[in-house]
């Protein structure tokens, strides 16, 4: 039998599975089957790997499957939804870790091509080991920051663009000798890793807590591309296709949520927004609202829900913290068996990861039907009589509008303010995770509902089924 046809054609088969699951992630309708056909494309690739293998090594493979898998299987049992972000994050790192190790063991394996070929085996080789290890510090210092184990606030060298600039031409410098003479470049690969390593570390530094969610995209793209460098120097069409999947749907993904926060990519990765969780709100702008804002209390907005005839739901970070999906997905069943029309709206950085608040509803069984993004009901806040602001601050600020001092001016938002009465669930009076002052809290439509989200919207459900 010709293995090799055979592992080609189940690399086509793996190629085609990737492409489709990838689209099929796209939806939450769709999601389970992709998450499936993805893990099939998987099994297929590793079955393609041990065909093209001596049959000594394949008890080595088969050890580091079986550890992979038992790794897998206990994270996906203990990590709760609301550190998923961290977990993508460090995921990343192994991923950039690996490009990097792919690399030397290349290197040190003194297989080094001599022309056209050689060309793309050094250029595959020194780009793997670069963006692997950018990914690798980079990955490690965002999931720091989402575990919040470093804080959020930006570190802002002095002259750190120029320090940034100059290492980034430093590494380009050094690829000139090491391709000349490959084998005889350790010492320029060496110095190149410590440099990418750096530089991943200070990148990610110097961003704010508050795009920490676009980082997280941003260092998905960098995996793909480094898996992909590693294609070419393995020669493997598979992790190629994989790696350039990764790499671009990363990009775009990455482009979607500058756009939705108003940004350009370069002002995500040059900026420094952000400031540390709880600190105090900064100072409202010079003509912008006063006062303190208004709390209400369990029975009152007990009273105005049974009232309402139609509900919009803002969830944000905050409910992933509390854990109120499902107590809010039941409060939504309870509202729609009185008649009341519920919906939620998503804004596209709601959370720390993309898509963040629509797993979190999928996970509570929530109907997809009444998952809206922002372009789709933006246009119905003014006629609707509750807005339930649930762990959500950024995304529903006005000030994104009408404050050009503010940090995120230009950013759309939810228009929650429009609606007859807004409810801000909110852990405490402190800021949140961007530190930006919300003249939402001071509107006179606005009131406040302090303390635990799942604990209050436990108590709201409690009131509404005992009255």
């Amino acid at each position: 039998m010709d293995m090799t046809g055979l592992s080609t054609a189940a690399y086509i088969a793996a190629s085609a599975l990737f492409i489709r699951s990838l689209g099929g992630l796209s939806s939450p309708v769709t999601a389970r089957a992709g998450n499936t056909q993805g893990m099939v494309g998987m099994a297929l690739a590793v079955c393609a790997t041990a065909l093209l293998l001596p049959p000594a090594a394949l008890p080595i493979l088969a050890g580091v499957v079986v550890v992979g898998l038992g790794i897998g299987a206990v994270l996906a049992q203990r990590v709760a939804m609301t550190s998923m972000p961290q977990l993508v994050a460090i995921l990343h790192s192994f991923v950039g870790l690996a490009a990097a190790l792919v690399g030397y063991a290349s290197q040190l394996g003194g297989e080094h091509p001599t022309g056209a070929e050689g060309v793309v085996h050094c250029c595959a080789l020194y780009a793997g080991v670069f963006i692997g290890a950018v990914t690798f510090t980079g990955s490690v210092v965002a999931w720091g920051k989402l575990e919040g184990k470093i804080r959020s606030k930006p570190l802002m060298l002095p002259g750190r663009h120029a320090l940034n600039l100059f290492l980034v031409i430093a590494v380009v410098a050094m690829a000139v000798p090491y391709a000349m003479d490959p084998a005889n470049g350790m010492v320029y690969l060496l110095v190149m890793t410590a440099i990418g390593g750096f530089l991943g570390w200070h990148m990610v530094m110097a961003i704010g807590g508050a795009d920490m969610p676009v980082v997280v995209s941003m260092l998905n793209s960098y995996s793909g591309w480094a898996a992909a460098a590693d294609g070419f120097l393995l020669q493997n069409d598979l992790l190629i296709v994989t790696g350039a999947l990764v790499g671009s749907s990363g990009a775009i993904l990455s482009y979607i949520m500058c756009k939705a926060m108003a940004r350009s990519f370069w002002s995500v990765i040059l900026g420094g927004f952000g400031a540390d969780e709880g600190a105090a709100p900064a100072k409202a702008a010079v003509g912008g609202p006063v006062g303190e804002p208004i709390a209400t209390d369990v029975d009152t907005l007990v009273k105005e829900l049974a009232g309402a005839s139609s509900v919009i739901i803002v969830p944000g970070y905050g409910m992933a913290v509390a854990q109120a999906q499902h107590p809010v997905c039941a409060l939504t069943k309870n509202l729609r068996a009185r008649g009341v029309e519920v919906r939620f709206a998503i804004h596209p950085v709601a959370g720390r990861l993309p898509g963040h608040m629509n797993v979190l509803l999928a996970e509570a069984n929530l109907p997809y039907d009444l998952v809206l993004e922002m372009d789709e009901i933006n246009d119905d806040f003014d006629e609707t009589d509750v807005v339930l602001v649930i762990g959500a601050n950024d995304i529903v600020n006005p000030g994104a509008l009408d404050d050009p001092s503010s940090p995120i001016y230009g950013m759309p938002v939810l228009h929650a303010w429009e609606a007859k009465r807004v409810v801000v669930f909110k852990r405490g009076k402190g800021a949140g995770y961007a530190g930006v002052e919300n003249p939402l809290f001071l509107h006179e439509c606005t009131r406040m509902l302090y303390g635990d989200a799942k604990k209050s919207v436990d108590a709201l459900l409690a009131g509404l089924e005992s009255g």
